[in-house]
């Protein structure tokens, strides 16, 4: 048995991201770590995969118990390629993050953090996506280090269900403790620009805003962060579902 735990790291934000350096430095204190990461920004990549061009790979750093790879892929393809190419053994974990952003609700869906802890998951592996409501190009990660350590510290002492990761969002300021919460219902507005370029030819940009459905229930990750709470959803790899599978057993094809 290994004298200490290997943490497999990514993220969408790229390998060169502050989330990702803050992140790593607080899963050093629990275990051997190896960071794969994209090469640069692949936000909103959710659960993509590369299949139309190939997928190149390069180590940056190579210490005692510490490595540092990026990777042309999406986040996905990240863990995918540890767990396949790059890694000797099974990690005992996987964490992403930490985004530069909320994923809170319907984002989950969009979330290539969440994505890479999905993926975790799936090959059985406890696994954490950690992201920071804070948009500001400057923000301030420092603050979310000791909340991703003790809700690491739970998983690591508890585990999680087979095909179940957490998804894990910290409020910008002040935090006033943690709540395990549900998927706030709601969705993207998108609403599409239409603009001119240099050349006049038309393209879009999207824009848009989020419709929360359930503003004044107090269960949910948006009112926990709204309110200074670190937001912990635990997030399902198996989409069925089950209610709706009951009820069209009895439907007649």
């Amino acid at each position: 048995m290994r004298d200490r735990p290997l943490i497999l790291i990514t993220n969408d934000d790229g390998v060169s991201a502050k989330g990702l350096k803050e992140l790593t430095e607080v899963m050093r204190l629990f275990g051997n770590v190896v960071v794969v990461a994209p090469d640069s920004h692949r936000s909103g990549m959710s659960n993509a995969i590369t299949v139309d061009h190939p997928i190149r790979v390069k180590k940056t750093v190579d210490e005692g118990g510490f490595q540092v790879y990026k990777c042309t892929g999406t986040p996905v393809d990240c863990i995918k390629l540890a767990l396949n190419q790059l890694l000797d053994e099974k990690p005992d974990f996987v964490v992403s993050g930490i985004n530069h952003g909320a994923n809170s609700s319907i984002s989950v869906v969009y979330s290539g953090t969440v994505g890479g802890a999905l993926e975790g998951c799936i090959h059985n592996i406890p696994s954490i996506g950690f992201s920071l409501n804070d948009y500001d190009h400057d923000a301030d990660f420092s603050r979310a280090k000791i909340y991703v350590a003790r809700v690491f510290q739970q998983v690591a002492e508890n585990g999680l269900p087979p095909f179940v990761c957490l998804n894990v969002n910290i409020p910008k300021g002040e935090i006033r403790g943690i709540q395990v919460c549900r998927q706030t219902t709601g969705k993207w507005v998108e609403e599409f620009e239409k603009r001119t370029d240099p050349q006049k030819r038309e393209y879009f940009w999207m824009a848009g805003y989020f419709e929360n459905h359930e503003e004044d229930v107090v269960e949910t990750d948006i009112h926990a962060l709204q309110n200074g709470f670190v937001s912990v959803v635990p997030v399902n790899a198996d989409m069925t579902c089950y209610g709706t599978f009951e009820m069209m057993k009895s439907w007649k094809f």
